[in-house]
């Protein structure tokens, strides 16, 4: 005997919010219909636990798509837990109400930790979502339960539902999908392929295809494997598969962590700053999974942007909280703890490989600096751990290859040294030719050459390194006096006198006259040794640096006015 149920009032809006409104992408409803069999499986494993008398007891577990093309159907099905009567109104009749949600609840009562992470929930209302491909859907279901029957749900969405009993020898429940006519491409078996491998890969039961014997979908995902059970061959295969690129990577990182979240991640550090014209990945972000069913393919909250773009890889988790729709996160304290997390362990393995492995870590900078100076600019609660990363060439060096570390740079500190000196400069030729050096020089200071297009900006973000500050050597109201030991002037054929102050001060009116608003003042250099003369910043060197900031965006900008020193 058929019966039939009405939806309430409130419950066909909810249902009109969810089929129209709620998801991004149609495919959604398979993800969410296979997540569905996933539970009921779990499910049917738990009961077995305690309850080995089960009807159809040697079903394997497994998750089936079925095409009917004459019939224009497709069948989810699943040898899981199955429903009665009751279930069926329960779960299906009223939305939102999850029929894993009891199943969670007495789980967590157990004694023996029998563990809840792989139980996916939501069936009340991601099972809705497939009234966005369908006119019809029939629910054909049968219990574990020896002494159970098969019933039967239809509804075509719209304000009412029927439940009546059914035929069916096996264990598990058919989800029969009527596709409308706009929706007939999921009769195709390799869009349902396509869609299985992007959302549910890893689901932990295999899925089928029709009479397929092999499964479309993977099962096991490699973050979620113990370290010691994967070859470097293993890992560099994933990030092949992941990214389409068949340069190994430059460092990966596999974490799993059981407090204070609980969550799994493989990240990568790619070899190139572009993505191969064939890479899936087509813009920053990682995949987030949740109980290993993707949930977004490009997130951007789980770490800060300068770390996105040089960093590819999947987090899943087992406490990120989602919305209804399990399409996007929650904003909350767990979500902050998780990036916040991510990119201290990120930051802590770079620190680590920098510090003992700076060969190693150099290929990294060579490839990837330009992010991390981006975050010392931008993030001011990561500058602490961003400052060991930082790698620059310096008067130290012999050529633009000589890198060197702040750590390097403060164990060489010259006596009465306090400060950190660096010179900003289009080049590491003409930097390192710069007549603002020649004070430094004479006294043995090192100094350090910004030379990268993008070393203006991380300079707004540079304050001070173990309480060093940083100063930039063309700064007119430096004084070295006290700081190093002079070194003897060298003799040259071509040496002069000192003219006389009465005579230098007529060259010093005539460069004024000659240069005019040019310049802001012309004054005696008390730090030049063999250059004739420089232009100093005034103002710790803000406006020079500003200009160099709006010429690498292409921002119209005067050139600073400059005082020029006269040796």
């Amino acid at each position: 005997m058929t019966e039939t149920f009405t939806f309430k009032a409130e419950i066909q809006q909810l249902l009109h919010i969810l089929v129209h409104s709620l998801y991004s992408e149609r495919e959604i409803f398979l993800r969410e219909l296979v997540s569905n069999a996933s539970d009921a499986l779990n499910r049917l494993q738990f009961e077995r636990l305690t309850n080995p008398d089960i009807f159809d007891a040697e079903a394997a577990p497994e998750i089936r798509l079925l095409v009917d093309e004459s019939a224009g159907t497709l069948t989810v099905r699943d040898t899981g837990i199955g429903m009665s009567r009751e279930d069926l109104v329960s779960n299906l009749g009223t939305i939102a109400r999850s029929g894993a949600k009891a199943f969670i609840d007495a789980l967590r009562d157990k004694p023996d930790g029998t563990p809840i992470q792989d139980v996916i929930g939501q069936f009340g209302v991601g099972f809705y979502s497939v009234f966005m491909v369908a006119d019809k859907v029939r629910v054909v279901t049968r219990s574990h339960l020896l002494d159970g029957q098969a019933w039967a749900w239809e509804s075509d969405g719209s304000d009412a539902y029927s439940v009546e009993p059914a035929e069916r020898d096996i264990r598990g429940t058919d989800i029969i999908i009527h596709l409308k006519d706009e929706a007939k491409e999921y009769l195709k078996g390799w869009t349902l392929k396509e869609i299985i491998r992007k959302h549910s890969n890893y689901i932990a039961f295999p899925i089928f295809l029709d009479a397929e014997t092999e499964p479309i979908n993977e099962q096991q995902a490699i973050w979620r494997k113990s370290k010691s059970d994967i070859s470097d061959e293993d890992y560099n295969q994933f990030y092949r598969m992941f990214a389409l690129d068949f340069e190994e990577p430059l460092f990966r990182i596999h974490m799993q962590a059981d407090t204070p979240l609980q969550f799994y991640t493989l990240l990568y550090i790619p070899a190139t700053r572009e993505r191969s014209v064939l890479s899936p990945r087509k813009e920053a972000g990682l995949k987030l999974y949740a109980r290993k069913v993707l949930i977004e393919d490009y997130n951007k909250g789980l770490l800060p942007e300068y770390l996105l773009q040089m960093v590819q890889g999947v987090v899943d988790s087992e406490d990120i909280p989602l919305n209804v729709s399990r399409e996007t996160l929650k904003a909350d304290a767990v979500i902050a703890q998780l990036k916040k997390t991510l990119t201290g362990k990120i930051l802590g393995e770079l620190k680590r490989m920098a510090a003992k492995r700076p060969e190693e870590y150099l290929k990294i900078f060579d490839v990837h600096g330009r992010m991390l100076k981006q975050g010392v600019a931008i993030e001011q609660g990561d500058r602490a751990d961003l400052l060991p990363l930082l790698f620059f060439p310096s008067t130290q060096g012999e050529d633009a290859d000589d890198f060197y570390s702040l750590a390097d740079y403060a164990a060489r500190m010259v006596p009465g040294q306090e400060d950190i000196y660096y010179l900003i400069g289009n080049d590491y030729t003409s930097t390192r030719r710069s007549p603002h050096l020649d004070a430094f020089k004479q006294r043995g200071i090192e100094v350090l050459f910004f030379t990268d297009p993008i070393d203006p900006i991380m300079v707004m973000g540079l304050e001070e390194y173990e309480g060093h500050q940083f100063r930039s050597a063309d700064d007119r109201s430096i004084d070295l006096n006290g700081i190093g030991e002079l070194k003897p002037e060298e003799e040259s054929e071509n040496a002069r006198e000192a003219l006389p102050e009465t005579d230098f001060n007529g060259v010093i009116a005539r460069f004024k006259e000659l240069l005019g608003e040019r310049v802001k003042d012309v004054v005696v250099g008390t730090n030049l040794v063999s250059s004739p003369a420089r232009l100093v910043s005034d103002e710790d060197g803000r406006a020079s640096n500003m200009f160099r900031v709006n010429r690498l965006f292409d921002r119209e900008t005067e050139m600073p006015v400059k005082t020029l020193e006269l040796n």
